[in-house]
């Protein structure tokens, strides 16, 4: 499949590299269908890009690699649509945005993914996480690219 992106150019991207989010993702409802790409200068950044909206790429980041605690509580229900086996299985990833200078994680509104069944979902958290956890000494390549 080849789609068209405004950060990346036209991309080739294989049927098994798609993600399905059949709920879309939170003020993203329409857009169902994303590929993550990684970054190339910073491993630490990926970008999930919606195959239908070219001017859409989100930056994401693991949280646990800027909050090693972090850890999220949801409804059951919010996960079921995922078919995990276990939590385990689980990929969790966090929106990287620019709020006041810093560069920010949105803790309550994680991405959580099923890499084997390719789908995804966006939960909103039960707990008090922040949505704009700020990044404490965000590596000089992800500001740039947020």
């Amino acid at each position: 499949m080849r789609i068209r992106t405004t950060r990346f150019g036209t991309l080739d991207v294989a049927a098994d590299d798609l993600l399905s989010f059949p709920s879309g993702l939170l003020g993203l409802e329409e857009c169902r269908q994303w590929v993550l790409l990684a970054d190339e200068a910073d491993q630490a950044l990926g970008w999930l890009q919606s195959t239908s909206r070219p001017e859409l790429a989100l930056a994401v980041v693991s949280p646990r690699r800027f909050v090693p605690e972090y850890r999220f509580r949801t409804f059951r229900g919010e996960l079921a649509q995922l078919d995990l086996v276990g939590p385990e299985e689980a990929q969790v990833l966090v929106t990287v945005s620019r709020h006041d200078g810093e560069l920010t994680l949105n803790l309550r509104a994680p991405i959580i993914i099923n890499p084997s069944a390719r789908k995804g979902r966006q939960v909103a958290t039960n707990d008090e996480h922040p949505v704009q956890y700020a990044i404490p000494a965000a590596p000089a390549r992800l500001k740039k690219s947020a």
